[in-house]
């Protein structure tokens, strides 16, 4: 195939796609792939937890009827353990030679990872060259990106991805929260929320502008729907002030005074923070929450991000509350903000051992030592919070991870 043949085949699968429902897609991109002379393609998801790749069963690629045995949640996949999940985790192409080719490309919407492409070359032939490579790799861009498209709306794919119900507060924090990863060649941002189906009242914002990324991490008092409305009515806050072109400080107002029209009696506490990302000057406001930490290289700065902290949202016209203090830092390249909530660090282990801030630190370090990027590392420390939780949350658990990698200056750990 050349590549004039091959952009028409593209070009054909966009304009099907436009017509063609959730649970069509895999058939389709299927039958791409069969007409680029390979055997078969394969759509895997990850689930909302991360730690199952699930198949995106499709129609039979030659009919309308069920799809074939093989293509059933049987053949859901682990993230660990697997080299499918290798690939998902390292964010790059790995091939497996037993047999006929094996391609697992990731599948990537934007900087954010939702699946892995399976694809079979035919046997018995050598493994695939350069060409064939560089077209698998676009057949899994445009993959990831009709995927995300379909999501938005599409219950077939969000219940795919679910190994259990949600609860109603879960529903409002996943409905209202951005993609967990989001980035560019200069700075990149990821959050996870646990416990998945169960989150009470933390919530987390990341937005990218021309020259800024904001984040916010929130957690309302409480554990049921009124602290999903209050942390939603954050995040809406948040976006409305900002997108009016309100600063930290007007947003940290807006944010105080709807929670006390609509939510009374109900605190929040949050972190609101702006990164110019041409200089790296990064300032925030922290409402009663607990304070960023800045990562440098292999080490935690003790102290560098430790300020005056404003009282918690949400106080009411009772309190006199004085005017939020914007706090300033300069990042130097390749640092990391981490923000998170208290169920992180105050959660405890079966024999009422606190997680901590040493456990959450080093298990960044070790990330960060490994070359792991943002959305990996926050992976592997939100399991080690499990693990020492017996998997049972007694908390919401909120992490945010960005880093500033301004082009030319590396990135933290390579």
């Amino acid at each position: 195939m050349d590549d004039a043949a091959f952009g028409a085949l593209l070009g054909d699968l966009v304009e099907q796609a436009h017509r063609t429902s959730p649970d069509g897609l895999a058939a389709l991109v299927r039958r791409t792939a069969r007409a680029m002379g390979l055997d078969d393609a394969r759509v895997y998801l990850a689930d909302v937890q991360q730690t199952h790749l699930v198949p995106l069963p499709p129609a039979d690629s030659d009919s309308d009827g069920p799809a074939p045995a093989e293509d059933t949640a049987a053949a859901t996949l682990g993230v660990e353990g697997t080299l499918a999940g290798r690939a998902y985790r390292t964010e790059s192409l790995r091939l497996s030679t037993d047999g006929a080719p094996v391609l697992w490309l990731p599948l990537l919407d934007g900087v954010e990872r939702i699946g892995v492409l399976r694809v079979t070359a035919p046997a018995p032939a050598p493994a695939p060259d350069d060409a064939t490579l560089a077209r698998c790799r676009t057949l899994a861009s445009l993959t990831a990106l009709l995927v995300a498209s379909k999501t938005a709306f599409s219950d077939t794919i969000l219940k795919m991805v679910r190994t259990r119900p949600m609860t109603l507060q879960a529903e409002l924090a996943w409905a209202f929260v951005p993609p967990r990863t989001l980035g560019t060649a200069d700075v990149t941002s990821s959050a996870v929320l646990e416990p998945a189906y169960e989150i009470g009242g933390d919530a987390f914002d990341h937005a990218l502008d021309a020259h800024h990324l904001h984040v916010t991490v929130a957690d309302a008092m409480g554990h049921d729907v009124a602290a999903g409305l209050s942390s939603a009515l954050a995040l809406a806050g948040c976006r409305s002030t900002r997108r009016a072109g309100g600063g930290l400080a007007d947003i940290t107002a807006a944010v105080d005074r709807a929670l006390a029209e609509w939510v009374p009696e109900r605190l929040l506490t949050a972190v609101f923070a702006d990164l110019d990302i041409a200089t790296g000057r990064l300032s925030w406001v922290n409402c009663g929450h607990p304070a960023p930490l800045l990562i440098r290289g292999s080490h935690v700065v003790p102290g560098a991000l430790v300020r005056p902290v404003h009282p918690p949202l949400g106080l009411g016209p009772g309190y006199a509350v004085p005017a939020p203090v914007v706090h300033r830092a300069q990042l130097e390249p390749g640092d990391r903000l981490l923000v998170h909530t208290d169920g992180i660090t105050e959660g405890r282990g079966g024999g009422g051992e606190l997680f901590g801030e040493p456990r959450l630190v080093d298990s960044i370090l070790r990330a960060t030592a490994a070359g792991e990027a943002a959305p990996e590392a926050l992976h592997r420390l939100i399991r080690s919070v499990l693990r020492h939780q017996d998997g049972r949350l007694t908390d919401d658990a909120t992490i945010l991870l960005a880093e500033w990698h301004p082009r030319g200056a590396g990135r933290a750990g390579g």
